[in-house]
C-alpha cells in the first residue's frame, strides 16, 4: 500500500514509517523540521528512513497549503496517517500561537486535501491530554472531553472536531486516536524520561512535579505502532461498529468516524516510575520536589476496551521492558546525538 505520514522526522512518525518500509509498503513523509528541539535527533531519523528505496521524504510546513497538495498529489497513497504537531503541553503556556498554526490550521489542510482524493482511511494522532482533569477512571472515549486544561489540548479537540465534521459531509473514513504518554528509543528530548536520563548522567537532580503524586499510562512506542498498523485497516464502517458492551464504540452515527485510546490501562505513579530508571541506570538520582506545573494533570489512565474489541490486543510491554529498551539506546546515542 501507499502511505503518505505527516511528522516523519518525529518520533513516533520516524518509527511508524519506518515499520511501514520494512513491510515493503510505499511511504512519502512530510515534515516541516521545526527547532523546537534538537535538530541533530531529527536529521538522524530522517537519515535512517532515507536508506529504503520506497521512501520519499519532503521538507515543508503543514501551514504551506501548495506544498503539502503537491506532496499528496505526488504520493497517490491509499492511507494518510497525520501525525505532524506542535506538541509539549507545557510549550503550549509559552508559545500558543504554534498550535493554532500546526494543530488547527496545519490539521486543517490536511482534512481538506484528503477529502479531495480517493484515500481509503484518514487517521489522525489526538491525545489524552483532551481529558483534561477527568475525575472518572479510567478514561473512556465516551467521556466528555470538553474542559481541557490547557491549548495543547484544546488544539486537538478542535482537531477531532473539524475531521468528523469533514467526515459527515465528504463521507472520509477517518479514525483519531488519543494517545497515552508515549516513551522508547528515539524520543524527544523534551520528553520526562529522557530529561531524567540527562541530569542523572551529569549527576544533576531530576525535577519531579506534583511533589512526585502523579501517575502516567506509558505506553511503549512498539506497542503504539502496533496498534495503529491494526487500525489502519479497520476504517470506520457500520460494517465494524462493535456491538456489545452497550455505548463502547465512538463510531458516529451520521459520520465513518471514529475516537479511539491507545493506551494499556496501567497507569504507573511516578515515584515507581523513577525507581524503576534508577534500577536500570544503576544510579540513584538526586531529587528536587516541585508543586505540579500550571496545566498537568494528576493521572492519564485509559480504558483500552474498545481497542481490544476492534483489533484483538492493546500495549503489553511492562515499563522494564520498555525502559531497559530505552536506556540502552540513549546510553548508545546521547553523544553523538547531544541529547
Amino acid at each position: 500500500m501507499r502511505y503518505f505520514i505527516t511528522g516523519t522526522a518525529g518520533f513516533i512518525g520516524f518509527h511508524l514509517a519506518r515499520r511501514l518500509l520494512q513491510d515493503g509498503h510505499v511511504v512519502t513523509g512530510f515534515d516541516g523540521m521545526t527547532a523546537y528541539y534538537n535538530l541533530r535527533l531529527k536529521e538522524a531519523r530522517n537519515a535512517g528512513l532515507a536508506q529504503f528505496p520506497n521512501f520519499t521524504g519532503v521538507t515543508a510546513m503543514l501551514e504551506d497549503r501548495a506544498a503539502l497538495e503537491k506532496a499528496v498529489e505526488q504520493a497517490k497513497p491509499d492511507v494518510i496517517i497525520h501525525l505532524a504537531a506542535q506538541a509539549g503541553v507545557r510549550y503550549s503556556l509559552e508559545n500558543p500561537k504554534a498550535y493554532l498554526d500546526s494543530n488547527l490550521i496545519g490539521s486543517w489542510n490536511i482534512v481538506e486535501i484528503a477529502r479531495q482524493i480517493n484515500i481509503s482511511h484518514l487517521m489522525l494522532a489526538s491525545t489524552s491530554s483532551i481529558y483534561g482533569a477527568n475525575p472518572q477512571v479510567p478514561f473512556r472515549e465516551t467521556d466528555r472531553a470538553d474542559e481541557p486544561m490547557t491549548f495543547y489540548a484544546a488544539s486537538k479537540k478542535g482537531m477531532e472536531l473539524m475531521a468528523h465534521s469533514y467526515a459527515h459531509l465528504y463521507k472520509v473514513p477517518t479514525t483519531a486516536f488519543r494517545f497515552f504518554t508515549v516513551y522508547g528509543p528515539w524520543g524527544r528530548p523534551d520528553m520526562a524520561l529522557f530529561k531524567f536520563m540527562k541530569a542523572m548522567l551529569a549527576d544533576q537532580p531530576i525535577e519531579i512535579y506534583g511533589q512526585g503524586q502523579m501517575s502516567r499510562d506509558f505506553t511503549y512506542i512498539d506497542d503504539l505502532v502496533d496498534s495503529i498498523l491494526r487500525l489502519s485497516a479497520i476504517a470506520p464502517s457500520e460494517q465494524n461498529r462493535v456491538k456489545t458492551p452497550e455505548g463502547l464504540d465512538t463510531l458516529s452515527h451520521n459520520a465513518p468516524f471514529r475516537v479511539i485510546n491507545i493506551g494499556g490501562g496501567q497507569p504507573v505513579a511516578l515515584m515507581d516510575f523513577i525507581e524503576t530508571l534508577e534500577s536500570l541506570m544503576g544510579q540513584s538520582a538526586k531529587r528536587v520536589m516541585l508543586p505540579m506545573q500550571q496545566g498537568d494533570v494528576p493521572r492519564t489512565f485509559a480504558s483500552p476496551d474498545l481497542l481490544v474489541a476492534l483489533t484483538g490486543s492493546k500495549p503489553m510491554t511492562s515499563l522494564e521492558q520498555g525502559v531497559k529498551a530505552t536506556v540502552e539506546w540513549y546510553r548508545e546515542h546521547y553523544k553523538q546525538l547531544d541529547l
